[in-house]
């Protein structure tokens, strides 16, 4: 979208109570059909806006919300509204399609009219990973209510965004691994009452001249248009996913003086020598490297080792950090979940530990799924030459001052 209609969008949106179908009745709806909820549940409400479900999550669940959204006047105006009431709501600037967090983070994921920025299926591919064991996913997705939508319903979302119907969303999360405990259609007065009337008084007082805006206000009425003749045939439903418990069955625990030796064989069998097997001794022999509860194991059937990740200490220009690495999975066990699930663990142990950047050097196509990003964003770099894609760094709690400048290794790396 054009950025001065994108701009016009956002200030005709501005300061009205909702930016899409929904109502504080919906949000507890879906609460209830979220729970039962742990006493202080952490979630991440994606696409805040303003953050009606973020102060009334805090409010009324007790939770500690995290609010992400790109456009800083909502975070602002909801950061404010938190503070007022003494609600623990903090925010984050930042896209729903590279969500700066680790792993296992959140309790519940929270999306009201905002997962189509990013699709259905992706939501539940690239959110997943936030949950921590026993989490839910909450969203609202727009959808056809009919197999026959009429020819103007059509052309209208095919041009915007593509409906499906809610047999087919739910075949997608059934396929994903999810379970669908509940589901919640939004009434029209969700539509209408707390949405399209106050948008379309807002229209009428609209300024033409501000570029975009005359865009944004015939595409404004045209979709209320809509909705009045042809609303029938297509609704928001609220969908609560929770991933099936099998879905990770990999048991993870740190490693006992009893897994060296299975450690150590993993590592010889997944890489061409022994320099990683050899680097893992070292590193444990180098008090001022190994971190306890930082060397992590998966368990296969038998309890013998199946994958293997190591957090070691490491700096940036002095400010303490962890590096990842080696990991490696036993070659016959590849490719079934238990690297990503030791790693995974690994991680939630350095976040518990009050760890805060982690930096790994490793293949661009796997580790972005655990929150990993280019440490150059950061202004993180090492001492030698490696293409930008290859160093990437996780930040644990957005929340922190993330150090910057040049990696300094432990000893055992020989960098």
């Amino acid at each position: 979208m054009h950025d001065a209609l994108t701009s016009a969008f956002l200030t005709l949106h501005h300061g009205l109570p909702r930016q899409g179908p929904g109502s504080d009745s919906s949000t507890r709806r879906m609460m209830a059909l979220a729970g039962p909820l742990p006493d202080r549940p952490r979630v991440l409400d994606i696409g805040c806006g303003p953050g009606r479900a973020s102060l009334l999550l805090a409010e009324e669940a007790g939770a500690e919300v995290v609010a992400l959204d790109l456009y800083q006047p909502f975070l602002d105006e909801l950061a404010q509204a938190a503070a007022d009431r003494g609600l623990a709501v903090r925010t984050v600037r930042a896209s729903m399609a590279d969500l700066p967090f680790p792993d296992a983070s959140f309790d519940v994921i929270w999306a009201e009219g905002s997962a189509y920025f990013v699709g259905f299926d992706a939501a539940l591919r690239s959110w997943r990973r936030l949950l921590a064991p026993g989490g839910v996913l909450v969203l609202t997705e727009c959808e056809w209510s009919t197999d026959s939508p009429s020819a103007q319903a059509r052309a209208f979302w095919d041009q915007r965004y593509r409906l499906r119907t809610r047999a087919e969303n739910l075949a997608t999360a059934r396929a994903a691994g999810d379970e669908v405990p509940g589901l919640h259609e939004l009434p029209e007065s969700d539509w209408f009452d707390e949405y399209y009337s106050p948008l379309a008084e807002r229209v009428q007082t609209a300024d033409l001249t501000v570029p975009g805006m005359r865009e944004a206000v015939a595409a404004t009425r045209e979709e209320i248009a809509l909705r009045r003749e042809h609303g029938a045939e297509y609704r928001y439903t609220g969908y609560v996913l929770r991933p099936h418990p099998g879905h990770d069955a990999w048991t993870t625990r740190p490693e006992s003086a009893a897994d060296r030796l299975g450690i150590r064989a993993v590592n010889l069998a997944a890489f061409p020598g022994p320099h990683e097997a050899d680097l893992v001794e070292a590193l444990r022999a180098d008090p001022e490297a190994w971190s306890p509860g930082l060397s992590w194991v998966a368990e296969d059937s038998e309890g013998d080792v199946a994958a293997f990740a190591l957090l070691t200490r490491c700096h940036v220009d002095g400010a303490p950090a962890l590096t990842l690495g080696p990991c490696a999975v036993r070659p016959e066990l590849q490719r079934r979940g238990a690297g990503s699930a030791v790693i995974r663990a690994a991680l939630r142990a350095a976040r518990e530990q009050g760890e805060n950047l982690v930096l790994v050097l490793g293949h661009a196509e796997y580790y972005p799924r655990f929150g990993f990003v280019p440490a150059s964003r950061y202004g993180i770099r090492p001492s030698f030459e490696v293409a930008d894609e290859y160093m990437m760094a996780l930040v644990l709690d957005p929340g922190r001052p993330v150090p910057s400048g040049t990696i300094r290794y432990p000893a055992a790396f020989g960098v």
